[in-house]
């Protein structure tokens, strides 16, 4: 009897795991209907023929990805899969690795292909329209492969491998990427005097490396690019920083809303005008912190003076001197005097000795945009004083 009892208890289970079970599979769909959501905030449009679930992986087939501006224009992506996928709490998903196809596209002469091409610790929200960190579409890292671009059969881009990284902390996040193995392909360059100045500069092949750092604190809106950077071999390499506050969640929401509504309305022109004038209002509400912009040569200066000097009969040291005397004569007409004798000293000093350029902007305090947009329609010559701006050489 016990027995019997028993076994009625097991197949009552069993029927009962069976019924629920599906309540607690994964819905594809669904989260393939979010991320669209999330991605759409953007502008961007992701649709799918289906997606099918095994355990925690959820296949998604015919994907593509197009822009809502353009909706006859769609790249076919195939399938992605998403592994060790989870719901969060409130709706959302969580996919610990996204692997997509590898890109292969051919063009006329052209040819496309990347290769490894994956995203690690993909999080989904449930609420795209929301206006907290949990209704942001966040990645941990996204890399790639290599990824070559090849013309009549000759590769003229090619890079190794990208990664980019994202690092969440409580008052928002840091973040940071790295292109390495750039080469650029310049031999293929048929004008003639584009061609003699290529050799000549020893750039037939560029060979770098692009690299990227900063943060962005959510409350207050500061982004700080700390590092926007080209390194090339024997050339030298051009970094650009900026920091600047006011993107806040509530800026990138306008943002959207504002691309929507220019998106949704089949005048054109008219889209264009409104979205200037939205830009406008939303710029009232950023504020420029600090600026720089620099450049540390890698022997290309001196073989830029050679060739320039060569074409006009003169040595590269004799240009470097015209130069010297040139420069004040031609800033003289900005009337800018304390930042013309900045840059005259700097050039006169990077030209004697070539290592490093350096224009910089850092105001003793932040200065609202709408500031700065004043002096460039009333007075041009205000902005360097308003700014901070700074110019020097080999420091």
């Amino acid at each position: 009897m016990k027995h019997r009892r028993n076994l009625h208890m097991l197949a009552a289970s069993a029927a009962f795991l069976t019924l629920a079970g599906p309540s607690f599979a994964l819905d594809g769909g669904d989260m393939m209907k979010k991320l669209s959501a999330a991605i759409g905030a953007g502008g961007t449009v992701i649709t799918f023929e289906k997606a099918d679930v095994e355990g925690d992986t959820v296949t998604a087939s015919g994907v593509e990805v197009g822009i809502a501006s353009l909706p006859g224009d769609k790249l076919k992506i195939g399938d992605i899969t998403f592994e060790g996928v989870k719901e969060t709490e409130g709706g959302g998903y969580y996919a610990k690795s996204v692997a997509f196809p590898d890109v292969d596209k051919k063009q006329e002469d052209g040819h496309l292909s990347a290769r490894d091409i994956q995203v690690q610790g993909l999080t989904i929200p449930a609420n795209a329209a929301g206006k907290t960190l949990d209704d942001l579409l966040l990645y941990e890292t996204v890399s790639t492969g290599p990824i070559v671009v090849s013309i009549k059969g000759k590769d003229v881009f090619t890079i190794e491998s990208t990664e980019s990284n994202l690092g969440r902390e409580d008052s928002g996040f840091t973040y940071d990427a790295n292109v390495a193995g750039l080469k650029i392909d310049l031999s293929q360059v048929e004008d003639p005097s584009s061609k003699d100045a290529i050799e000549k500069l020893g750039l037939a092949t560029l060979d770098g490396t692009l690299t990227m750092k900063g943060s962005w604190e959510v409350e207050s809106g500061k982004v700080a690019v700390d590092e926007y950077a080209l390194d090339f071999k024997n050339v030298g390499r051009l970094n650009f920083a900026v920091d600047f506050s006011g993107y806040t969640l509530n800026f990138i929401k306008s943002l959207q809303e504002a691309v929507k509504t220019a998106e949704a309305n089949p005048n054109k022109e008219e889209a264009n005008q409104a979205m200037s004038l939205a830009m406008l209002g939303m710029m009232q509400q950023l504020t420029f912190n600090s600026a720089e912009l620099r450049f540390d040569d890698a022997s290309i200066t001196k073989k830029a003076l050679d060739y320039a000097g060569s074409q006009q009969g003169v040595s590269g040291d004799q240009l470097a001197q015209s130069l010297k005397g040139l420069v004040p004569m031609m800033l003289a007409q900005l009337n800018l005097p304390e930042l013309q004798n900045q840059i005259s000293a700097a050039v006169n000093t990077y030209l004697d000795g070539p290592k490093s350029l350096t224009i910089s902007a850092a105001p003793e305090k932040p200065v609202p945009f709408p500031m700065i947009m004043g002096a460039a329609m009333g007075a041009p010559n205000t902005i360097p004083s308003v700014l901070g701006v700074k110019v020097t050489a080999n420091d």
